[in-house]
């Protein structure tokens, strides 16, 4: 919560305090006092801002409230003050907050968080989290922190590869701003030290990547190749062809019904050693950045020596609006394989003349 403490409802600090409050009023909670008493207790010179963090995360390693540092009091300083600062070491991320924690470096534990029925258990494993996080702080290394709980993020212990019902102590993970994901292998010990390891190795770029990914195929002759997250960078990213890559779900209707043309799509462009016609299942393995998901199939073209800037397909589905596409597009003018069938039509016309 963020307070504000003022001599007279009048003034421009006052003004400004509630500029801010009206913008961020909806992601944090505000409130403003000119009495006395309390205006002298917590400012002696009559005007200031004072963020309260919440008493039950109240710990010994940072201050449970903060005083507006600038002596000029402007609404970009105090949202940049409160945006900074609101949240402390290691806040406890919830399904209302999340999206105001996400989208940075950021190191989650997760375990049985629960400040309703459990704060003192809650708070013995944040600790633990907190003591090792500011090591790493007051050494100028770069990252968030937060706790949640493996029940509530379940979903996102799946995107890890961690089990969200297993033992009492916390599971970590780190996911960067890049989408970039890694795991702590260790268990979590009660003297921290593992944690430290793991940030060790984490910031000297030690640590291997996470991926979720489903097997290599042994074989992967097919007309269309079957692309997992450990195999993206051979086939996707290959620099000198040309991809056309479907990302589909199992279950999606509308992914079984473009199958069967998607197929006679790779059969017809078997032949062209310069394009590749590929699909991944999605919802088993990582889709690397800068690709987005949002809905099935989605469908990127990776040009030829241009694998940094695919482009999303957006026309038709039928195979003719695929080859009109790849005729545009495409590096090289596609090599089209007739089919048998036209083939053999053909040879039985002349055989009958």
């Amino acid at each position: 919560s963020a307070a504000g403490f003022f001599g007279d409802a009048s003034g421009d600090a006052y003004s400004e305090f509630m500029k801010a409050a009206n913008s961020l009023r909806d992601n944090y909670r505000f409130a403003h006092t000119t009495e006395e008493q309390l205006v002298q207790k917590y400012k002696e010179d009559g005007e200031g801002i004072v963020l309260f963090r919440p008493p039950r995360l109240t710990n010994k390693f940072e201050e449970s409230s903060i005083k507006y540092p600038e002596d000029k009091i402007t609404s970009g300083k105090i949202k940049k003050f409160i945006q900074e600062n609101i949240f402390g070491i290691c806040p406890h991320m919830t399904e209302d907050n999340k999206d105001l924690i996400q989208g940075k470096d950021l190191l989650v534990a997760y375990y049985d968080v629960d400040y309703e029925k459990n704060a003192k258990g809650s708070n013995y494993w944040r600790n633990r989290v907190m003591m090792i996080a500011k090591k790493f702080l007051d050494a100028g290394h770069k990252l968030s922190y937060a706790v949640a709980s493996r029940k509530t993020f379940g979903h996102e212990l799946s995107e890890f590869g961690l089990d969200s019902s297993v033992g009492e102590a916390p599971v970590v993970a780190i996911r960067t701003a890049k989408g970039d994901k890694y795991v702590m292998q260790e268990e979590f010990s009660r003297d921290g030290k593992a944690l430290e390891r793991f940030l060790q190795d984490y910031f000297d770029g030690n640590l291997k990547k996470y991926l979720k990914s489903e097997p290599v195929p042994e074989s992967n002759d097919g007309p269309v190749k079957v692309v997992v997250a450990e195999n993206f960078d051979e086939i996707v990213n290959a620099q000198d062809k040309d991809v056309l890559i479907e990302f589909y779900a199992p279950w999606c209707g509308h992914c079984k019904n473009l199958e069967p043309k998607y197929k006679e799509l790779g059969e017809k462009l078997s032949k062209d050693p310069n394009i590749i016609i590929a699909k991944m299942d999605a919802t088993a393995n990582d889709v690397p950045s800068p690709y987005e998901v949002r809905g099935f199939p989605t469908i990127y073209f990776a040009p030829a020596g241009k694998k940094e800037s695919p482009k999303k397909y957006e026309g038709g589905r039928e195979v003719s609006d695929f080859i009109s596409y790849l005729k545009r597009e495409a590096t090289n003018t596609p090599v089209l394989q007739e089919e048998e069938k036209s083939k053999k039509s053909k040879k039985k016309v002349k055989e009958d003349l």
